[in-house]
């Protein structure tokens, strides 16, 4: 794992000052919390990344990927899905939180969109080049989030659940949508995958899915054990395969 860390954070250099805080904000009445983190060495305004978190709510691996982000000359914001305190310790805990926003997908939508406008209002931030990314949960949201009309510069899933409840809402997306997948992935329908292909054509927006061999659920969280019998699984070669590409990604939407 820190080999790993390592390569994927490899952009961070000597001359690197990593700030981090915690900033409360609202979604209507509901307090949340979420992390950021930018390289406080470099000067004036750039790309923001806006990063939703795993069923599990937000956690130090989010806040690892945000400084990792903020090593790569980005303003990174760790959004708050499920309010301030809520944090699942078990799976059932879990299970049960993401589901509330998986079958109220209006709610999941809101919550995206007010951590969406803490990065907007960051001074460092430019507000025309912002895209958003999210693992497992927070890979769903980021699609749903794309799906409200955002006007961002891109989203990227990683092992996200791609369904939708309403596919025809594909015709508001405005940004361009890469999809990360497993393709052992037994949480990601062979099914599913072909209704989030036919809603992309339906919609003509700017996607591309890609499917890592020998990856399950989780190939990027590097807490996830490395069993992908148990159906989700840290994989290494797929984690930074993944983040090369979110990375190429980038490059092409915030030129």
């Amino acid at each position: 794992m820190v080999t790993t860390l390592l390569t994927l954070g490899c952009a961070m250099g000597a001359g690197a000052q990593i700030h981090t805080e915690t900033i409360e904000y609202r979604q209507g009445d509901t307090v949340l919390e979420g992390y950021l983190a930018y390289d406080a060495a470099l000067k004036g305004k750039r790309p923001g990344v806006l990063i939703i978190h795993q069923w599990k709510g937000l956690t130090d691996y989010e806040k690892k990927r945000a400084e990792m982000l903020a090593g790569l000359g980005y303003v990174a914001f760790a959004l708050d899905i499920y309010g301030k305190g809520v944090r699942p310790k078990s799976n059932q805990e879990a299970g049960a939180e993401a589901a509330r926003y998986k079958s109220n997908r209006g709610l999941l939508r809101a919550r995206a969109r007010a951590g969406l406008a803490v990065l907007e209002q960051q001074e460092l931030t430019d507000p025309k080049r912002i895209a958003a990314i999210g693992y497992c949960f927070g890979g769903t949201a980021v699609i749903e989030l794309a799906r409200s009309g955002a006007d961002i510069a891109g989203v990227v899933s990683f092992h996200g659940g791609l369904d939708s409840p309403h596919p025809e809402d594909g015709r508001n997306i405005k940004c361009k949508v890469l999809a990360l997948c497993g393709a052992d992935d037994p949480h990601v329908s062979a099914k599913d995958l072909a209704a989030f292909e036919d809603e992309m054509r339906q919609a003509k927006a700017d996607w591309e899915l890609v499917e890592y061999g020998g990856a399950v659920h989780s190939f990027t969280d590097w807490n996830a054990g490395n069993d992908p019998s148990r159906g989700a699984a840290y994989n290494e070669k797929a984690d930074r395969r993944s983040w090369e590409a979110m990375k190429q990604f980038f490059a092409e939407i915030f030129k």
